[in-house]
């Protein structure tokens, strides 16, 4: 198994705005104050698919038609992960996103000519209240098989281990938090502060307040082959760890980000990260402000 793939699903959205059912605990979200943010976000998204086809990256997008109230269906990784010929479909925390699901990726994908005849399908959970947002909140070291996982309201610590049964995993569970008005609260998902590549790790180790645990995963990481490259958690609000590693059709190794998280990657980090991948970015910055998340959180990878 490899740990990136050069296929990519995506969801060009109809109406983004920032979602008030999100919002409670994604404290990367603010206000859009401009009024034309719905159309900003489509013209960021659509240079965010050339980019990556003008990379010979695959990008099959599904058009979102606006039938189901989804302002964040642009994130389609926190509903759905695949794997080979298994899809995964996960319990969501916000019910607008549970909606999401009637973008029905699967006929999407078929359409496409990738069709998978194993469906797990986690979203029983949502009655009871327990929730785990694909890989928002789990970190696949896909070569591995560990996922990684910071606890929230959007990553209940029973499914990450019922999902580590059912795809062979090893569960590697923690917690993250980020300061807000001077508190200490759960990072919502962990790819906000945490990628792993194929052969490094970007993290936010200052958002793991347990010395314990931060060592921990340290370890974990670089027994597993990754080198680190550690990041502040000024780093991580601009969506330095939000990154994904991918390869173009031609092999080509890519990490692709936001340009507000190149910018705040340091000279020096950008040069670690390069010796590994090129690196390749777009701005993002109305997607990023209303949404909360970034370039990873656009990105479902797709390996079949």
């Amino acid at each position: 198994m490899k740990q990136t793939t050069d296929t990519l699903m995506l969801v060009r959205p109809s109406d983004f705005r920032k979602n008030e059912e999100t919002a409670i605990n994604n404290f990367f979200q603010e206000e859009l104050s401009l009024d034309d943010a719905s159309a900003r976000a489509k013209s960021e998204f659509d240079a965010f698919v050339k980019q990556l086809t003008d990379h010979k990256i695959n990008a099959l997008v599904l058009q979102d038609e606006g039938h189901f109230d989804t302002p964040d269906s642009i994130f389609p990784n926190n509903c759905i992960s695949f794997h080979k010929r298994t899809a995964v479909v996960y319990p969501m925390f916000a019910v607008n996103r549970r909606r999401e699901r009637q973008l029905d990726y699967l006929r999407a994908l078929a359409n496409w000519g990738l069709i998978y005849d194993d469906v797990i399908d986690y979203t029983s959970h949502e009655a009871e209240e327990r929730f785990l947002e694909g890989t928002g909140s789990l970190i696949l070291d896909r070569v591995n098989h560990i996922a990684y996982c910071s606890l929230s309201a959007r990553a209940d610590a029973g499914l990450v281990h019922e999902f580590c049964l059912d795809m062979g995993y090893e569960p590697h569970i923690f917690e993250a938090f980020q300061t807000v008005d001077g508190l200490r609260k759960p990072i919502y998902h962990t790819n906000v502060m945490m990628s792993v590549g194929t052969k490094f790790a970007v993290v936010c180790l200052d958002s793991i307040d347990s010395g314990h645990f931060r060592q921990l995963l340290v370890d974990r990481l670089v027994q597993s082959g990754k080198t680190i490259v550690e990041i502040s958690e000024e780093q991580m609000q601009h969506f330095a760890g939000n990154i994904l590693e991918v390869r173009a059709t031609d092999g080509t190794a890519y990490i692709v980000m936001s340009s507000q998280a190149y910018l705040a990657f340091t000279p020096a980090q950008r040069q670690s990260l390069e010796s590994w991948a090129k690196i390749l970015h777009a701005p993002l910055d109305t997607i990023e402000t209303g949404g909360g998340g970034s370039a990873r959180c656009m990105l479902a990878e797709v390996f079949y």
